[in-house]
């Protein structure tokens, strides 16, 4: 009788753990790491070969590399706004850098629904370290408001130059640090410091980490939104080099200018940071439950007086952050998780960050919200063919303002938006964009034109700026 107790006992312990180890399975972490102006070109995986990017590199070599992903614009702020609602720029409430003077249109509105949601309404632990730039303290677009349990770090996108700021935001309280500015916008917080003690980045992670100490024993979505490699303007503007880390370790003795020093020594500093945090799944026991992507939010900048092009930042790419070519918008993306998706793998699916709302959806087993511009590439991750957008769909308001859109092979580039002429080039054959076909092709022209008028719906908060 003892014995059949004691069997019974095993085998009801057996089957409780293979029912959680199932529920637990069901239900993957996720973490999406974003860079902030990271060029196409940037990691060695995608041939650079001047920045040491050995962890980043490892992560593709683990998982997917992407060749024909895209960002969800130009610039930072839109380009979030993307990637939070499963909306093209011609549909997001979000269309541009808005500026400190109007903020209030650089917020995600009531009502919306953000990556963080679909997360959340599974169960999933949420949270944001890095920065937002979709939402201040009070308006409806706060981080907090949009599916995120946990915020830390930077809510305005200036105050997000500032590598040493004296204050950070956790929530809605200010958090401080002990960085002294020589020169502060006192609102925004943006500037540089005279000393400089606690590197804004690290802080950040270091929080990140110590969340993820106490929530990775129960499904969790993390977004780490880094602002590395991105310039401080303000400190380009006034001291001449806006690339701020605190030393440039392994390229201190080459003889490269500070600014070249200090682009590279943030891009492997972030490198280093990824590497950190992967290691951290591995020593949890979470690593083959947990999906790792990686990205940038946009082209490679050259605002910290930094040489884009002695890095050739944007690889075979035309264009940089700003422009819709190719090297404003195509970003690096990788995806790794073990088991499920097959190392050493690349993928040409063509795909955008709007999809990873639904992709999201895709994984938790939910449907998809409708009136989106979101596919899942979930079936792409495990290597079989995902659904294609007819089209992906991009618009810019500055500098005049300007159109894009890419399908299949082809890609069209109207300037200014909504009535200039439009390029037409075909990748698949020119991948730098230097062969304008428009004259030799007039019907994939007139294909592209009404694709361009078909995915602009006017907003009444953006209007095209000089």
């Amino acid at each position: 009788m003892r014995r059949l107790s004691w069997l019974l006992f095993v085998t009801f312990t057996v089957v409780l753990s293979i029912n959680a180890q199932t529920t637990r399975s069901s239900k993957p972490n996720v973490i999406f790491i974003l860079a902030d102006d990271l060029g196409y070109g940037d990691l060695g995986c995608y041939g650079q070969k001047l920045i040491q990017t050995p962890h980043l590199d490892r992560l593709a070599k683990e998982g997917m590399r992407f060749t024909q992903f895209y960002a969800g614009s130009t610039v930072c702020a839109p380009s979030r706004a993307v990637l939070m609602t499963g909306k093209h720029m011609g549909h997001v409430s979000v269309r541009g850098n808005a500026g400190a003077e109007n903020i209030a249109i650089q917020s995600l509105r009531h009502g919306e629904k953000t990556v963080a949601h679909v997360f959340k309404d599974a169960g999933y632990r949420t949270a944001l370290f890095g920065k937002w730039g979709l939402g201040e303290v009070g308006l409806d677009g706060h981080p907090n408001k949009m599916g995120f349990d946990e915020f830390f770090g930077f809510l305005n996108q200036s105050h997000a130059h500032n590598y040493y700021p004296s204050w950070l935001i956790h929530n809605s309280e200010k958090y401080p640090l002990r960085n002294v500015p020589a020169s502060e916008n006192k609102a925004v917080g943006s500037g540089w410091a005279r000393e400089k003690i606690d590197y804004a980045p690290d802080v950040i992670f270091d929080k990140a980490v110590q969340w993820l100490d106490q929530n990775h024993d129960k499904p969790f979505f993390l977004y780490f939104a880094s602002t590395l490699p991105h310039a401080n303007n303000e400190a380009a503007r006034g001291v001449g080099n806006g690339q701020e880390i605190p030393d440039y370790g392994s390229y201190q003795d080459k003889p490269w200018p500070d600014p070249d020093k200090g682009q590279a020594a943030m891009v492997s500093h972030l490198d280093k940071q990824v590497g950190q945090l992967l290691a951290r799944l591995k020593a949890y026991g979470i690593e083959r439950n947990t999906l790792v992507i990686f990205s940038s939010d946009n082209g490679p900048h050259q605002e910290g007086k930094n040489n884009m092009e002695f890095f050739d930042a944007n690889g075979p790419l035309r264009g940089i952050k700003r422009a819709l070519y190719e090297g404003g918008i195509r970003v690096p993306f990788i995806a790794r998780w073990p088991g499920k998706i097959k190392a050493g793998t690349t993928s040409d699916h063509l795909g955008y960050f709007g999809d990873v709302l639904a992709t999201a959806s895709d994984l938790t087993r939910q449907s998809t919200p409708s009136g989106l511009d979101s596919l899942s590439f979930l079936p792409a991750l495990r290597g079989k063919k995902a659904q294609q957008h007819k089209y992906l769909y991009y618009e810019f308001y500055e500098q005049g303002g300007r159109q894009a859109v890419r399908f299949g092979k082809w890609k069209a580039i109207r300037e200014p938006m909504m009535t200039g002429p439009v390029q037409l080039f075909d990748l698949s054959k020119d991948l730098g964009e230097t062969n304008d076909l428009a004259v030799k092709y007039p019907e994939i022209v007139k294909q592209a034109i009404g694709y361009l008028n078909e995915a602009h719906v006017d907003d009444p908060n953006w209007q095209v700026r000089k």
